[in-house]
């Protein structure tokens, strides 16, 4: 095959899998939709300025268009997660926002190549066989908790998820995913490790779905790509990455010492022995507490689910995993879902806050789809990285420009950034 017929049929591949039709994309490069016939058939030659466009509509790597084999390799990050998530064909918005994500994914991994810094993260690998569901639960919680001691994070709440996994050296964006997806972990030699989360979530549900993709990092990266859906959530390695993110949202050592504060989580009746000095001995009685003051109620549970910014569900799930209230009373609290996710948000303003992962900044649409950058936080690494690309001269002034488009940051800005970490 030529290298034209070559590249007409990875252009006419790469529109197909995006789900876009030739009209779309003609109107996007303003050319009659005969002409694109034309380039797709190889009848017609793409210019640069064509081809560059082309380029950024499908958010396919140039790579992909101009390499010398015949057959693009199998797999590439992007094929991988067209098998991983369908949905990007049949949804042009979810291809784009996906292929968005992992271009910005691409371009930090290159400055940390030109840094000379590790693609993939150096994070503890607790890959383990699971022999029953039980065996997946006990992981997940013993991870969490070894985890949060080697963070220095005690038992304490969290409070920025994104930053925190992303400190871990892990791509971290909130984008346009299936309702039913709640997150994807990414493992590609091109890009190393990436979580992309559905941003149409609540804040709290993208916080747990932050902290599950997290899970998968550390025991699933032998994976290529994981996803999290609603149909496999009885799945071993679901299960276990669930029983993580909730003992490393809600440790149980801060769960009990947060009932005590708010006098809840002692027994209805408890022996307590009391020393006298004078005597040199000990008198011992049964404190009893007021009739149902040791109840749990939905306002406990919306206030806890405010302290450790998780949703209401999470924290009667919680609780009744940690034996504070039996399966008959979180039964009776999740009928009251709905007012105590209205008394949280009365509790706590701040629940709404994006957290640094659900943050896109969003371009005109082209060729009707809408182009999202990704969240704060990944926005915020990509712009360290470049920053200190071309503070060491390993990127080149367009260089710098180019990435700044991508994340639309205004070319002055960006230089006065960067240039402002150069040497005197």
């Amino acid at each position: 095959m030529t290298s034209a017929a070559r590249l007409a049929e990875r252009l006419r591949r790469a529109r197909e899998e995006c789900g876009l039709s030739q009209q779309k994309v003609a109107d996007a490069l303003g050319l009659p939709r005969t002409a694109l016939s034309k380039i797709e058939g190889g009848t017609r030659a793409v210019s640069t300025l064509e081809l560059t466009r082309l380029v950024d509509l499908y958010a396919f790597p140039a790579s992909y268009f101009l390499a010398e084999d015949d057959d693009p390799p199998a797999e590439d990050v992007v094929h991988v997660l067209l098998r991983a998530v369908p949905e990007m064909k049949r949804d042009p918005q979810v291809g784009k926002a996906l292929r968005s994500s992992v271009t910005l994914y691409r371009e930090g991994a290159s400055l940390r190549r030109l840094l000379g810094r590790p693609v993939e993260p150096a994070i503890p690998n607790y890959a383990a066989a699971m022999a029953s569901t039980s065996d997946a639960l006990r992981q997940g919680e013993a991870v969490a908790a070894e985890e949060r001691r080697r963070l220095g994070l005690g038992d304490v709440p969290i409070s920025g998820v994104a930053g925190l996994v992303s400190s871990q050296g892990i791509w971290v964006a909130a984008t346009r995913l299936p309702d039913d997806l709640s997150g994807v972990f990414v493992n590609h030699s091109t890009i190393g490790f990436g979580v992309l989360l559905n941003g149409q979530y609540r804040t709290v549900r993208r916080r747990f779905a932050c902290v599950h993709e997290y899970a998968h990092a550390l025991f699933d990266r032998a994976r290529t790509v994981t996803a999290s859906r609603g149909e496999n959530a009885s799945e071993r390695g679901e299960m276990r990455a669930n029983a993580f993110a909730a003992a490393f949202l809600m440790p149980p050592a801060g769960v009990a010492r947060q009932l005590r504060r708010i006098g809840k989580g002692r027994s209805s009746r408890h022996a307590q022995t009391i020393f006298d000095v004078a005597n040199d001995t000990a008198a011992g009685a049964v404190v009893r507490e007021r009739p149902r003051s040791q109840n749990i109620t939905y306002a406990d549970v919306a206030e806890l689910a405010c302290h450790f910014k998780v949703s209401f569900e999470a924290t009667v799930w919680r609780l009744e995993s940690l034996r504070h209230t039996s399966t008959s009373e979180s039964a009776v609290l999740l009928q009251q879902s709905d007012v105590g996710g209205r008394l949280a948000l009365v509790l706590d303003g701040t629940r709404t806050a994006d957290d640094g992962v659900g943050e896109t900044s969003q371009a005109a649409p082209e060729a009707g789809v809408r182009h999202q950058t990704g969240g704060g936080v990944l926005r915020g690494q990509l712009v360290r990285l470049a920053i200190e690309a071309f503070r060491q001269e390993a990127i080149s002034r367009g260089r710098l420009l180019e990435i700044a488009r991508k994340l639309d940051i205004a070319d002055d800005d960006m230089l006065d950034l960067a240039w402002a970490a150069r040497p005197y």
